[in-house]
């Protein structure tokens, strides 16, 4: 009997060991496979990554390159990644991606604006979707984009996602903009400009009426930059490269028939002398023109320019915004950006996009301010939440090229913020108010655009695009500078010809299609 009992126990005792073999087995493999799951496959490779930088030319030699400065030091040091950054010219930026891109060299990742960019990567095959990395490694940023659906339809393509993006501020939608000389205009009794023909008359009265009283016939009606063609096609709304809805049809803007008060706008300038007259003198010389006190009228960005260089040369001098001026097609604003800023694309060759997740997270959350303001204390302090300048030349030298690396950031300042963020010197405090009224100023008149972007067609279409701008580039010089018998009404008629010839209403009709697909209601 006590045999029986004892063999039992044994048994019992051997089938609970054996159970709990088991179940310690199964614990074993499923803590395993937790483990497993919770591995990454990201987790082994370096927190590394290249990135595209635009090259502006605006590092001082003091400060380094664009590949090493005092902000790159700062992103390494910071954000817990470190970038190997990659200049690109920003007048070559499509060359030089695409040469990078040829030999298998293109930074991890790439950025421009406009969904152009974009949608030309994507037909390249040369980047990826983003919508699984964003959901499994943001936090930051995530929620930043949860909060701006408004900015979806410029990063998304066949519904993915295609590029990290944030929101620009009012300060940098406000583009293209005018100043002007209010004490010339107070020195020859004239009023501010309303509409094309005011301008003009102005123009010529600066250049022929000793507005700065040296005795001498020497001084123009405008000075500009390259945004020259484009406010003036804005004045008209037929700008050359938009697309426009004229009762119902897509149509291009160099074609419109009121492109030719653009060219007659352009002879006017030209051939009376309001602006320089040699071909061959370069935005530099306009530059200086402008700081030496010999235009009254700057065509370019809405902020001042040059404004301490100009101060210096021209104490007494006294600018204004100038508003958009109203023409028989009515009254348009000047070019306003999308609100979508810069477009960041992962290659699709990256090795560690989790990386470049953090990167642009903590941009995002925290690092984009220190790159664009500097550091507290040394570039700027806190006033009414808002970082005041402590030394305008110190900030000219160390912040003037940092913004560029501040990918994505939060940035969103009212007019009236730039006066209280300004240096406390006078000149800065006036180019800061500047600043501020030419903001509200460029956006009083709403920029027209018909279509939010334009698509990319297939190569054939894009050559007939860019071959049809090479052609008329020649059209408009000799209407411009060709004399009289090389007359609006005649370029008008070679451009639209031109269109013609190289296919320009097969291009129409593929827009028309994918207008009314994607828009038309």
């Amino acid at each position: 009997m006590r045999k029986r009992v004892l063999k039992s126990i044994a048994l019992v005792l051997m089938i609970i060991f054996i159970s709990s073999g088991v179940s310690c087995s199964k614990k074993a493999d499923n803590n395993s496979t937790k483990s497993g799951n919770t591995k990454d496959e990201y987790d082994k490779i370096p927190m590394e990554i290249s990135a595209e930088i635009f090259d502006r030319g605006q590092v001082l030699p003091e400060e380094g390159s664009y590949e090493e400065n005092r902000w790159t030091k700062y992103i390494n040091e910071n954000s817990g990644v470190k970038v190997t950054w990659v200049p690109v010219l920003r007048t070559q930026t499509e060359q030089k991606l695409n040469s990078l891109i040829a030999v298998g060299q293109a930074p991890d990742l790439m950025w421009d604006y406009g969904t152009n960019f974009l949608l030309t990567r994507i037909n390249q095959n040369v980047i990826q979707p983003i919508d699984e990395y964003i959901e499994k490694y943001s936090t930051s940023y995530k929620a930043y984009i949860k909060a701006h659906p408004e900015l979806l339809p410029y990063v998304t393509k066949n519904g993915k996602m295609y590029a990290v993006t944030s929101k620009r501020g009012i300060d940098v939608i406000a583009n293209h903009g005018m100043v002007i000389r209010k004490d010339w205009l107070d020195e020859l009794g004239l009023k501010m400009p309303t509409t094309d023909e005011e301008l003009l008359k102005v123009a010529e009265a600066f250049k022929n009426n000793d507005p700065d009283g040296n005795g001498k016939n020497d001084t123009y009606g405008f000075a500009y930059n390259y945004n020259l063609d484009g406010i003036i096609q804005a004045f008209y709304n037929c700008i050359n490269y938009q697309w426009y809805i004229e009762n119902g049809k897509v149509k291009y803007g160099t074609t419109l028939d009121r492109y030719k008060e653009v060219l007659a706008f352009r002879k006017k300038l030209f051939e009376e002398g309001l602006i320089e007259k040699d071909p061959g003198k370069s935005y530099e010389n306009e530059k200086q023109l402008w700081i030496n006190g010999k235009a009254g009228i700057y065509m370019g960005g809405y902020a001042p320019p040059y404004y301490r260089d100009f101060k210096k040369n021209n104490p007494n001098a006294v600018v204004e915004p100038l508003e958009s001026v109203s023409t028989k097609y009515g009254r348009n604003g000047l070019y306003q950006e999308p609100p979508a800023n810069r477009l960041i694309v992962f290659n699709k060759n990256m090795k560690n996009p989790k990386a470049a997740v953090k990167l642009l997270d903590w941009m995002i959350d925290k690092g984009w301010f220190t790159i664009m303001f500097g550091v507290a204390g040394q570039n700027y302090k806190m006033v009414d939440g808002l970082p005041k300048a402590i030394d305008a030349d110190k900030n000219q030298k160390e912040l003037q090229y940092s913004t560029e690396y501040a990918l994505i950031n939060n940035w969103d300042p009212k007019p009236e913020a730039f006066k209280i963020m300004s240096a406390d010197d006078p000149i800065a405090k006036e180019e800061a108010d500047l600043k501020g009224r030419g903001i509200q100023v460029a956006m009083k008149n709403v920029f027209r655009r018909d279509i939010p972007y334009a698509p990319t067609f297939d190569d054939l279409l894009k050559g007939t695009n860019e071959k049809f701008q090479f052609s008329t580039s020649g059209i408009i010089n000799k209407v411009i500078t060709g004399g009289s018998q090389y007359t609006p009404e005649w370029g008008m008629e070679q451009i639209q010809a031109t269109w013609k010839k190289q296919g320009g209403e097969k291009m129409e009709q593929l827009m028309q299609a994918w207008y009314e697909k994607n828009f038309k209601k």
